[in-house]
């Protein structure tokens, strides 16, 4: 499994490249502070470079498809949380479709296109907007932002010519959570038949002042429709793209949006170890997707979503979240902070 794990992941990255109620009770499992990490946000984006060649723009996630459509609130979500996006009316929100690597050109049925990614703005009144930012696996490979650094500097280190066992079979030895994630990714047969689950845990604040931690989930409304290896390797480069247009050119795709509601036990700062799946799902909302946008590289560019971008009624609970946001604005446009629309 060792020699199998690394040879598709590191022969991937370099061929790719080539192509270039109340107040929750204590004592709550928060775990110790995982805030204030060694490694910096810019020094995250030189590792991805490293490891997936420099490309201009996203360092990953750089392959996608823009969308846009409405959202609707459910009428529950409010007992949850006083943000303004999840009340009464509805808003304007755009998706952003994505692969897995910080390859633009990467073929869809790569299996380092997996995870995919669901990036969400939610666009409110007056020009501000808020963001969500998930991928298609119930978790995260690591605990914190240190040790997502170790990892793509261990992918960047395994290439082809790198003995066995090089740098990335010895941190999945130690990290049997990645290995774990790398195994058992699913392949959609569209953007539209997968789920996806926010990474980090956020604390929703109700108008009554009670708390409660969530996670997001994004579930398909008809459901999940996979592909397995053999059958994917069958599909085109951009099947997932050109699928998604011609759906749309069809009917629209909705999205069950959900927060797991989180127990005083459960571990809120460690993204890498989900909630339980008998914990507590509030319907937030659906969204609608219903056309796709002209998606310029502009367009692509200027779009910044950032998990950190919250309003009122909701903040981040662990430092991924904060630390991804900073990532994400730093390899926006080549190292140049991006600012966030409304903020």
């Amino acid at each position: 499994m060792r020699t199998l794990v690394s040879f598709v992941i590191s022969t991937t990255i370099f061929g790719s490249s080539l192509w270039a109620g109340t107040e929750p009770p204590a004592p709550w499992n928060i775990g110790p502070p995982i805030d204030d990490p060694i490694y910096t946000p810019a020094e995250l984006v030189a590792s991805f470079r490293r490891a997936f060649g420099y490309q201009h723009g996203r360092v990953w996630h750089a392959k996608g498809i823009i969308l846009e459509g409405e959202f609707t609130p459910d009428s529950h979500a409010k007992a949850l949380t006083k943000a303004s996006h999840l009340q009464g009316a509805g808003c304007k929100v755009m998706v952003r479709f994505s692969n897995f690597s910080g390859v633009p050109t990467i073929p869809d049925n790569d299996p380092l296109a997996n995870p995919r990614g669901m990036a969400i703005r939610f666009e409110l009144p007056g020009g501000a907007s808020t963001d969500v930012v998930a991928h298609s696996y119930n978790g995260f490979p690591v605990s914190n932002t240190d040790e997502l650094h170790e990892l793509i500097l261990a992918l960047g280190a395994s290439g082809p010519g790198a003995a066995p066992p090089n740098a990335l079979d010895s941190f999945l030895d130690s990290h049997p959570v990645a290995r774990k994630f790398l195994i058992e990714q699913k392949i959609p047969a569209s953007f539209a038949t997968i789920a996806y689950y926010g990474v980090g845990s956020f604390k929703f604040i109700n108008a009554l002042g009670q708390a409660h931690y969530v996670r997001y989930q994004l579930l398909p409304e008809e459901g999940e429709e996979l592909l397995n290896q053999e059958q994917a390797q069958k599909q085109s480069a951009n099947y997932l793209m050109d699928e998604i247009k011609a759906r749309l050119a069809q009917t629209p795709v909705t999205f069950d949006m959900y927060a797991q509601v989180a127990e005083s036990n459960d571990k809120i700062k460690d993204p890498s170890i989900p909630l339980p799946d008998n914990r507590k799902r509030v319907l937030l909302g659906k969204i609608r997707l219903k056309n796709v946008t002209a998606n310029t590289p502009e367009e692509d560019t200027a779009l910044v979503f950032c998990p950190a971008n919250v309003p009122a009624g909701i903040e981040t609970a662990d430092g991924m979240s904060s630390f991804c946001s900073k990532v994400f604005r730093l390899s926006a446009d080549d190292g140049r902070a991006v600012p966030i629309a409304g903020n």
